[in-house]
């Protein structure tokens, strides 16, 4: 059984689109998602170097394009069906969103490009960012977050905890990390995924009513609880509020587990997830999108683990509540 995985912030890398424009109709794909997101993504995503697509206003529109784009090189041949899971993380939720049916790909960039921009002003408000913690005892781990006034923004399994809060709290966290644990500096400009992200779902909630959910196709997953969402318009409220709450990725391997998902493919820009997969969910077969040469592989490898029969989603939500 197939799962289809779509990257967050921090996946991006400067000229990482560059290879993905020499195949026939990306470059018009790409051209078309720029004007919807009002942002030269083929530029960003050829040209702009490190510290531009790093900048939140820009990396998430081009993370969501990215997947779109080589998602839909991936399916072409392929019908989705409840049989095939679709599951982001963090702002690839809304390309997964995309991918599975629940928002148009127009909607889907229209969104992240409020998000986006809101998250950036939220962000430069008080100066803020997020580590990885790599290891360590679970108990220790949150208790020394609780300790800093810490949240961990991300639960990503595999013995990784993100830590987010204020660049003071996250300096003494890297400076006296817990007991058998590794403090990474990520790539992201600010406290994804708390309070400090509480405007950012205020101008999400305005741009609502312009929006057209629609219940997905695909077995969409949520990184709230990591359960299927069975309707368009509690996945929208999802994505809404998810914005300023902790991203569940360990629970959404353990429904893909439970589900008996045998592969997990990630689109581009890839690598992360599959990381975590390898980690979290131990003897399931993941591939990396990360260039066209890797496309024949995922298309032989999306035969192998499609199936006809639909999984057994349940439990399910209608969203959060």
């Amino acid at each position: 059984m197939l799962a289809i995985a779509c990257p967050g912030q921090g996946s991006q890398t400067p000229g990482f689109l560059s290879p993905w424009l020499e195949l026939p109709g990306v470059r018009d794909h790409l051209e078309r998602l720029s004007d919807r997101a009002g942002l030269d993504l083929v530029r960003h995503g050829t040209e702009s170097d490190e510290e531009t697509i790093k900048d939140t206003a820009v990396a998430q529109p081009l993370i969501v394009a990215a997947g779109l784009v080589t998602a839909r090189l991936l399916l072409e041949d392929h019908v989705l069906t409840a049989a095939t899971v679709v599951a982001g993380h963090s702002v690839g939720e809304l390309t997964a969103s995309a991918v599975a049916g629940a928002l148009s790909e127009d909607d889907a960039v229209r969104f992240v490009r409020v998000r986006a921009d809101a998250m950036a002003e939220a962000a430069a408000t008080t100066p803020t960012g997020m580590s990885a913690v790599l290891g360590g005892d679970p108990g220790e781990v949150a208790a020394r977050l609780a300790e800093l006034g810490l949240t961990a923004a991300n639960a990503n399994g595999g013995g990784q905890v993100v830590a987010a809060g204020t660049l003071e709290q996250l300096a003494i966290l890297a400076e006296k990390p817990p007991a058998k644990a590794r403090v990474i500096t990520l790539k992201v400009a600010g406290a994804f995924h708390t309070h400090h992200m509480s405007p950012a779902v205020t101008a999400l909630g305005e741009l609502r009513p312009s929006l057209e959910p629609t219940d997905p196709v695909a077995t969409l997953l949520s990184n709230y609880d990591g359960r299927p969402v069975i309707r368009g318009e509690g996945n929208l409220d999802s994505l809404i509020a998810q914005v300023s709450r902790p991203v569940r990725w360990d629970l959404c391997m353990d429904s893909m587990q439970q589900m008996g998902i045998t592969g997990v493919i990630e689109v581009s820009p890839a690598g992360t997830l599959t990381g975590l997969v390898k980690r979290g969910m131990r003897g399931t077969a993941a591939l990396a999108v990360k260039s066209p040469e890797d496309l024949d592989a995922a298309r032989r490898f999306i035969e192998e683990h499609s199936r006809t029969t639909d999984p057994d989603p349940s439990p399910t939500h209608e969203g959060f509540q």
